[in-house]
């Protein structure tokens, strides 16, 4: 028997809002405002919350100076498509690619995260 239905997901950053509404709007989920606390849901119940955090050192990756804390892998069709889109959203890609099937990116706060195709 399960205990939970699903796990959410808390990502340390410097201003949750602006984290949440860049993915939000790339994965199309609804932000729920707040101020040092903000959730994305999806329709279907799951949760991204973003956590302010003061003095926030975003990673290093892929050196471990400053470890990733963490990293999504969003599942997309075109990885040209779906890199120019959250480009324009504020995201930027980092210059160490090692594979050709993801791409390696970093959210506005300096998380990496990978566009993996489906």
């Amino acid at each position: 028997m399960a205990i939970a239905r699903f796990p959410s997901i808390v990502i340390d950053c410097p201003d949750p809002d602006a984290l949440a509404s860049f993915y939000g709007t790339m994965l199309d989920w609804k932000v729920e405002p707040g101020s040092d606390w903000v959730d994305i849901r999806a329709d279907y119940g799951q949760c991204i919350s973003f956590q302010k955090v003061d003095d926030f050192t975003p990673p290093t990756w892929p050196s471990q100076e400053a470890p990733q804390q963490m990293h999504l892998d969003v599942v997309v069709d075109d990885l040209d498509a779906a890199e120019a889109a959250v480009l324009d959203l504020g995201a930027t890609k980092h210059e160490h690619q090692p594979g050709t099937t993801f791409r390696v990116l970093l959210d506005p706060a300096g998380h990496p995260f990978c566009l993996c195709l489906s």
